[in-house]
C-alpha cells in the first residue's frame, strides 16, 4: 500500500493553478507594477505648452461647453448637500439640526456666512 501512495504524490504539481498568486513572486523588486498614474505638474511640463501654437488645444487652453446639469448646492454650516434654504436668512442647511442653529446664530455671523458664498443679502 504504500508504494501506491507515493506514486499518487508523485502525480500532483508542486504548485496549484487556482492559489493565488503572491505579490512579491508576481513583481520582484525593482519591476514595474503597470500603468502609473501622472500628476497634472506632470503632463503639463511635458506638453510644453509654451513651445505650441495658440490655437492648438492642451491642458491650459481646454475649453467646453456647460454643463447641462444645474450646480451643487452646499450647507453653508457643515459643507453637506444641502436641499434645504432658509427663508428668513437665505442660508443652505442639510438637515434639521443645522436649522435650529442657524436660526439662533446672531445677524452678524448670518452676514459672513453669506459673504463667504458671495450672496450679497441684507437682512432686516
Amino acid at each position: 500500500m504504500e508504494p501506491e501512495v507515493v506514486r499518487a504524490e508523485m502525480v500532483l504539481a508542486p504548485t496549484l493553478p487556482f492559489k493565488k498568486v503572491q505579490t512579491a513572486d508576481k513583481y520582484p523588486k525593482g519591476q514595474s507594477r503597470g500603468r502609473q498614474w501622472k500628476h497634472l505638474r506632470h503632463l503639463l511640463q511635458a506638453a510644453d505648452a509654451s513651445s505650441m501654437p495658440p490655437d492648438r488645444p492642451n491642458y491650459l487652453n481646454i475649453q467646453s461647453s456647460p454643463s447641462i446639469y444645474p450646480p451643487k448646492r452646499y450647507c453653508d454650516i457643515t459643507g453637506f448637500e444641502a436641499p434645504y434654504v432658509d427663508p428668513r436668512t437665505k442660508l443652505r442647511y442639510a438637515d434639521p439640526e443645522v436649522f435650529k442653529q442657524i436660526r439662533m446664530l446672531p445677524d452678524e455671523y448670518v452676514q459672513r456666512y453669506l459673504a463667504l458664498r458671495n450672496a450679497a443679502v441684507i437682512l432686516r
